[in-house]
């Protein structure tokens, strides 16, 4: 251990997107990607629901994908910037339409592997660890338009060869990888998240839980040709993780905030565990919904867990048994205001601790290492007279949660590898399509209608996560 208390090696860095930085979605044989149809503005949610069905691009609307950030033909500045901040690691994912253009190929597209391949060698010339997500929210709309996205079986075996294909190719280069990013977001927003549109009448409740349930046997699926290709492989899941509180020591309201956790941790149960747990078994049946779980699905999740339990966290939730008013948005999810806490531009409220006690709450429910993958402060960053940023708020956010992480760490025992904050450099907002939405400690030049030069600017955060980065924390 060092000084901070933090492990030596531990992993620090930030994390993306490709939907989110990438760009060049028609370049290098990609394919359209369900990501690539999401617009900006009023459709932006209807259409990432599966409720209003857009299936490619138009002259009427604003795609934000399409270009994001450039990355595409700037990843080499890009890392150089993450290699100058110190970053240890970095997650980031891959398009799966860059490998397989329509996804259901047999053999894959060699631009799309060398592309990345480029970016891994990269990483490794800058001292940085690849952390690698199979799949951010990325479907090859040919799946959706062939097949129905994944509430369809077949997607398993597509997924199956997408993830042959990169383990093999990257068995030197990358060793940490997640299947599917915040895998609880199919209930929320599904044709993001499994790439679900529903039709009139369709039982959307139950589509949503076929889904789940072939992502499920997709990632164990993963897991276990990892480690046949590469044993030293780590393989992790993801979840949109934080706590439910009770809004009062009423009984009702504490079963309530027990239902919401459980509703995010029903599919991190199965990866981690290995089985559904009983209650979701129990709700499934109540609702007469049939996933089509096999003898073979069983055992293939029992035999093939994860390594490690990976997670975003932005803020806390709070519910009643009582429906209130008092509603805010949180990331997609709604939660009621908690008058002990402020809130960012963006309504999320912020709350340090949370993550003390979601990361405590999650290591003893699953006694698996656990990795935070997202953590970070949506703001508007406008520079002053010189260009320059000053974005304390973000610092001081910051701060209070590395702070957090310390104690659960030093304090509580929590088996931790590492910490990448979200959108490390300023990318696409994925909840609503805005760049002024900003995350990152490097400044990208480029506004919501997609003007711009997009110049790269450090903030006066980068200097201070590089000082973090060296100190392995213990200078906060």
């Amino acid at each position: 251990m060092s000084k901070s208390g933090l492990p030596e090696g531990f992993l620090w860095g930030g994390a993306t997107a490709a939907n989110q930085c990438e760009g060049g979605y028609s370049e290098g044989g990609r394919g359209l990607a369900n990501v690539d149809v999401i617009p900006r503005g009023e459709d932006r949610f209807p259409v990432m629901l599966g409720k209003k069905k857009m299936f490619e691009l138009d002259e009427e609307h604003y795609f934000p994908a399409l270009e994001a950030i450039d990355m595409y033909h700037r990843y080499k500045e890009d890392i150089a910037l993450f290699g100058e901040m110190g970053f240890k690691t970095y997650r980031l994912s891959i398009a799966w339409s860059r490998i397989f253009p329509k996804g259901d190929e047999s053999e894959p597209n060699e631009e799309g592997l060398q592309f990345y391949e480029n970016i891994f060698k990269e990483c490794k010339k800058h001292g940085i660890e690849p952390l690698v997500t199979i799949t951010h929210f990325d479907c090859p709309m040919h799946l959706i338009t062939e097949y129905g996205g994944w509430k369809n079986r077949k997607l398993i075996g597509f997924y199956e060869n997408l993830c042959r294909v990169l383990f093999t190719r990257y068995k030197d280069l990358v060793k940490y990888w997640l299947t599917f990013n915040e895998i609880n977001m199919i209930m929320h927003l599904p044709f993001l998240g499994a790439g679900l549109y529903f039709e009139d009448g369709e039982n959307e409740e139950a589509v949503k839980y076929l889904a789940a349930h072939h992502e499920l046997v997709a990632s164990a699926a993963a897991t276990k040709i990892a480690h046949e290709i590469n044993p030293d492989f780590k393989i992790g899941c993801m979840l949109a993780a934080g706590n439910t509180y009770a809004k009062t020591c009423n009984p009702e309201d504490i079963w309530k905030s027990m239902e919401k956790d459980r509703e995010n941790y029903f599919f991190i149960d199965v990866q981690a565990r290995g089985e559904y747990p009983s209650y979701a078994l129990k709700e499934l049946e109540r609702k007469n919904i049939d996933i089509g779980i096999t003898e073979e699905d069983k055992q293939l999740l029992k035999e093939h867990t994860v390594d490690f339990i990976s997670f975003s966290y932005y803020s806390s939730r709070l519910t009643s048994a009582e429906p209130e008013e008092e509603q805010t948005e949180g990331n997609v999810f709604a939660t009621l205001r908690n008058p002990y806490l402020q809130a960012s531009e963006w309504g999320w409220q912020i709350d340090p601790l949370g993550l003390r006690i979601t990361m405590n709450a999650i290591y003893d429910r699953y006694q698996k290492p656990l990795f935070i993958v997202e953590n970070g402060l949506g703001a508007v960053d406008i520079p002053d007279e010189n260009g320059n940023i000053e974005d304390d708020y973000r610092i001081d956010y910051l701060k209070a949660h590395l702070k957090a992480m310390k104690d659960a760490v030093n304090i509580d025992g929590v088996d931790l590898w590492g910490y990448t904050s979200w959108g490390c450099i300023d990318l696409v907002s994925a909840s609503t399509g805005e760049m002024k939405k900003r995350y990152g400690f490097i400044y990208v030049d480029k506004d919501n209608e997609g003007n711009g030069t997009l110049k790269r600017t450090k903030k006066k955060s980068f200097e201070w996560y590089k000082e973090v980065i060296a100190t392995n924390g213990a200078n906060l």
